[in-house]
Formats: structure tokens, C-alpha cells, sequence
């Protein structure tokens, strides 16, 4: 299934980034023309792509940017929307999927994109390269666009499971947090919990049971847990990480997504709308292009799979050439940052203090019944 190495060109102390090929909606050339717009902005970018290699080759070869900075690992069979998450596990090994993952796992790569099934990428990623010491359900982190300084929230899960009880919501605090911390440079993150309203006695029983337990590890993770947060907060500033079940995640940014692509859809139907209005537009542009850009879903595409032994980011299957440099720099930025190390020392760390506290627990409470 795999090619050898073709290491020719490939200039040392490079950011190698494994990226799938395919899977994506638009096919092969839409992620070529991505990594070749990532390595227009970043020299410091080198690419192993796996996928049929004849195919890839032709691509490339169009890309004079990318000369020397591309290893091919071949791989004939793809990974559908339609292929289950269990069929994949079993049947995969000659997928551009597997062999992305793979790539990662044996230390080639420092993080991984690809355009693919969801479902499978994340079955592929636990079953290659395994979760972290203490993690039970890994998370997908996305960035939703905010009113903070930084201009982006982390909001996780948004989709890796629909279900999540208390000690798995602080999990995705304290992996949020980290992925604050270390991606967006924010010493101290602030931490929300979603929830219907922010009155403590509102929410499911799991809800409340989560507050208490993050409010008890906040301090020692070093950072702010401001309580729960309502949907309003998600863009707001309140807090910087916001902390949900799968389901709910999932939901909140596909309609962040959608409400982006109607108010752009409306911008342009105002400004057709009469002679003076199609004038104020040429007057607005630089303003309405800026807009557009901060709403725009494909600068903030990548979702990062937190919880494992390894970076992989899961880009958009609609994406287009923007958006998979997007999650190409994404990839880049946490690689740069060591931030899978760091957030496996956090997620170590902070595993032996709850374990600590347990034991504790557990020998005040034998204490009081030998005393009785």
C-alpha cells in the first residue's frame, strides 16, 4: 500500500504535515491547490500526501511552490461519507486515511488534515494512535468567531460524541484550556459551561455535577471557570472556551456556519438593491471585505481532535483551497507550540490530582467508618 519515502528536495528542519488527499467533496486538486497556498505563506511547510500517487504527482507538478516539499505515499483505496466508522476500522489499511494517521504515529508527520468522514477519522485516530493516559471520549475543538481580543472562542465537543457526563465534560475543560493556553496565547483561559441559562439551578443533573467538579479543578489547571454560559456567549466575551456535549456543539456551529452565509447573502442582496446603494458598496469595500472575511466559515476551518497521541485536524469535506490551508495552519500552529506534549503533561497532571483526591476521599471516608 505504501510507497518508500521519497525524500528528494525535502530540506531538513521542515514542519512536516501528513495531510489526506482524499475524501474530500471537490476531490484531490482542491487540497493540492490548499497546501500549495499554505506553502506560498509558510517555507518553514513540508507535505507528506497520501492518495493515488500517479494522480497526486500530475497535481503537483503544476504547484511550482511545492517543488521538493512534497513526499507521496501511495494509496488506492478512499474513504467515503457513505463508509462506516466500523467498516473502516476493519477493512482501512489501504485507505489515504489510514496511511495519513499512520504517518503521524510513526513520528514522520507532527499532525495530520484531512477532508474525511468524521466518523471514521476519529475511529482511525483512537484505534492508530491511541488516547491519552486518563482521557475517556477524546473532543473535536473548533474555533467560533468572537468579540475577544484574540477574535476566535474554542467551543468543544463539536461532534466526537453526542453524549458526555460530568467527569467527561471536565476533561474537554481542561483540554480546552490547554488548547487556549498553547494555540491562542492566553496565559489564564476562561471557561464556560453551556447550558439553558446561567442560574445554577437550571440544567440537566450531569450539568450540575460538571460545574461542581470543574470549579474544583479550575485553580489547580490554571484557569477561570466563569459558571455556565448561555448560546448568546458562544461569539461573546464572557469566556474564552466553552464547554458542551457533542451534540450540542455540533449544532451551535452549523448554525454559526448558516447564519454567516445568510448575512453575507443579505450584504450582497443590499448593496444590488438601487444605483446609491450599489455606489455605497465601491465606497465600503475595504470595510465590507473585512467583514467578510471575519465571518467567513473557511478562515476558521479545522476542527482539532483533542485527547489522543497526536495532532490531527479534521477539515471541512465542503472545504475549498482556503479553507484547507486554513486547517493546514492550524495544523502548523499547534505543531510549532509543542502542543500535543503539553496538553498530554496538563491532561497528565491534572489525572493525578483527581486521583489524589479520590484516594483522600475515599481514606476520610474509611476513617469515619472505623471511628463509628
Amino acid at each position: 500500500m505504501t510507497a518508500q519515502p521519497d525524500q528528494t528536495g525535502m530540506a531538513t528542519g521542515k514542519i512536516i504535515i501528513s495531510v489526506d488527499a482524499m475524501g474530500g467533496d471537490a476531490g484531490p486538486s482542491v487540497v493540492v491547490a490548499g497546501i500549495a497556498k499554505s506553502a506560498k505563506k509558510n517555507p518553514e511547510l513540508g507535505f507528506i500526501l497520501h492518495g493515488p500517487e500517479e494522480t497526486l504527482r500530475k497535481l503537483v507538478s503544476k504547484r511550482r511552490v511545492l517543488e521538493g516539499r512534497v513526499v507521496f505515499r501511495d494509496c488506492p483505496d478512499v474513504v467515503t461519507m457513505e463508509d462506516k466508522p466500523s467498516q473502516v476500522v476493519r477493512n482501512g489499511k489501504n485507505t489515504s486515511m489510514w496511511s495519513t494517521l499512520e504517518s503521524v504515529r510513526t513520528g514522520e508527520a507532527t499532525g495530520a488534515v484531512s477532508c474525511g468522514n468524521t466518523g471514521a477519522l476519529m475511529a482511525l485516530s483512537m484505534l492508530r494512535l491511541r488516547r491519552l493516559p486518563g482521557v475517556t471520549r477524546p473532543a473535536i475543538a473548533i474555533l467560533f468567531p468572537s468579540r475577544n481580543p484574540q477574535g476566535f472562542n474554542v467551543l468543544l465537543d463539536a461532534g466526537a460524541d453526542i453524549r458526555a457526563d460530568a467527569p467527561d465534560l471536565l476533561q474537554y475543560a481542561l483540554m480546552g484550556a490547554s488548547y487556549a493556553r498553547n494555540g491562542m496565547h492566553l496565559s489564564r483561559p476562561r471557561v464556560g459551561l453551556l447550558n439553558v441559562g446561567t442560574e445554577e439551578h437550571k440544567g440537566r443533573a450531569e450539568l450540575k455535577e460538571a460545574q461542581a467538579l470543574i470549579a474544583q479543578y479550575a485553580e489547580p489547571a490554571k484557569f477561570e471557570f466563569v459558571g455556565f454560559v448561555e448560546g448568546s456567549d458562544i461569539p461573546g466575551t464572557r469566556c474564552d472556551v466553552i464547554v458542551t456535549d457533542g451534540f450540542t456543539g455540533n449544532v451551535a456551529i452549523k448554525t454559526g456556519e448558516g447564519t454567516a452565509r445568510m448575512i453575507a447573502s443579505l450584504l450582497r442582496e443590499a448593496f444590488k438593491y438601487s444605483p446609491l446603494s450599489r455606489l455605497a458598496s465601491v465606497l465600503a469595500v475595504t470595510s465590507l471585505r473585512r467583514l467578510s472575511k471575519r465571518i467567513d466559515p473557511r478562515q476558521v476551518n479545522g476542527g482539532v481532535f483533542l485527547g489522543l497521541n497526536g495532532t490531527v485536524i479534521k477539515s471541512h469535506g465542503s472545504a475549498d483551497a482556503t479553507g484547507v490551508s486554513a486547517a493546514i495552519k492550524l495544523a502548523f500552529t499547534l505543531a510549532r507550540s509543542g502542543f500535543a506534549e503539553r496538553l498530554a503533561a496538563r491532561v497528565a497532571s491534572v489525572a493525578e490530582l483527581t486521583q489524589d483526591v479520590a484516594q483522600s476521599a475515599d481514606a476520610a471516608l474509611n476513617k469515619e467508618k472505623e471511628s463509628n
